[in-house]
């Protein structure tokens, strides 16, 4: 299968190069065509020096690669999906499954990514979301991974489980687009909380009610908009929120660290080095919570630290003094 994937980072370029192993005609786009062109001459991205850029694998920053794609990957930062759909969409062969490997909520109009992706492609194509715990830097070096794609059409859903799948990246299928798309975006921001927590010192009990109860409210907005409750238990949900609250690969959880050491969000960013997409989906799910109505104290915690200056110690405890609540209904 001919496969373009939009967006040359890290995460693009682990899944251009699983393509490109399991024998499909894999072309990486890039929006910087001097970073292309670098990429294409040494065979490496400086993300992922664990690994040489498949043989087969092209690099180019033309996007009319596109048209020759019966699978178009949308792996840009989330901030970029819109402008690059845009882009991408006079070129897109008839036929083509879309997939969007990007996880936020769009700022002002919290539009999912797939929901983007198809207003800007005119709603002609099926647009699958793919997501689970998998870090770029794992998936490149082989380590086993499993992941979801999630579409209403089947058989778009099945067709994305058959290009990426192999022996070492196990893919389930899913009819549910909003819950795994909701638990994509909204993980990054837990794992903000988890990493401002490690900042200042909280360790693993502190991390586990976090984890838990953050849970919680991802359900509770995922369902208000349509989600399954099992998708938040499985590997887009409880899955991806583990791996990226407790590993050091997470741009998100780094960051949070360097809040809760007493940077300015600002400066953690500016430390990460790369864009930390809990940042931006922080204030896009407050937001889409607040419109809703529904009940979510630590995003509305991070918010403030995030984009209040709030002090993260006064969150804390503002947190652990909420009246009392049941876990669970007694009837």
């Amino acid at each position: 299968m001919k496969i373009t994937v939009l967006g040359s980072g890290a995460w693009g370029t682990a899944l251009a190069q699983l393509l490109a192993d399991n024998n499909h005609e894999v072309t990486l786009w890039g929006h910087n065509p001097a970073k292309a062109e670098t990429m294409q001459r040494s065979r490496e991205n400086p993300l992922l020096p664990q690994r040489k850029l498949h043989e087969r694998l092209v690099v180019t920053a033309d996007i009319s690669c596109v048209e020759t794609a019966e699978m178009v990957v949308f792996a840009t930062p989330s901030f970029a999906v819109r402008s690059t759909a845009v882009l991408a969409a006079p070129y897109i062969k008839a036929g083509s499954v879309l997939v969007t490997v990007s996880k936020g909520i769009e700022k002002k109009t919290h539009r999912r990514m797939s929901e983007i992706i198809a207003e800007e492609t005119g709603n002609r194509f099926p647009v699958v979301a793919l997501s689970g715990p998998s870090h770029a830097e794992e998936v490149v070096m082989g380590q086993p991974t499993g992941c979801v794609a999630a579409c209403v059409n089947k058989d778009a859903a099945e067709k994305v489980q058959d290009a990426f799948m192999n022996t070492l990246f196990r893919v389930y299928s899913s009819p549910d687009i909003v819950g795994v798309e909701i638990c994509g975006a909204l993980k990054n921001v837990v794992a903000l909380c988890c990493g401002i927590c490690d900042g200042m010192g909280y360790e693993d009990n502190t991390k586990a009610l976090l984890m838990t109860r953050s849970m919680t409210e991802m359900a509770r907005l995922g369902e208000a908009l349509g989600g399954k409750p099992q998708t938040f238990a499985g590997l887009a949900g409880m899955g991806d929120l583990i791996v990226t609250c407790t590993s050091m690969h997470s741009r998100n959880r780094r960051a949070g660290i360097h809040i809760g050491g007493g940077k300015t969000a600002q400066e953690a960013m500016d430390a990460v080095g790369a864009v930390v997409e809990g940042y931006y989906a922080a204030e896009s799910a407050w937001s889409l919570a607040n419109d809703m109505g529904i009940e979510m104290p630590i995003c509305s915690a991070v918010y403030a630290v995030l984009y209040e200056g709030a002090d993260s110690r006064k969150m804390v405890m503002e947190l652990m003094q909420r009246e009392k609540k049941e876990e669970s209904s007694w009837i």
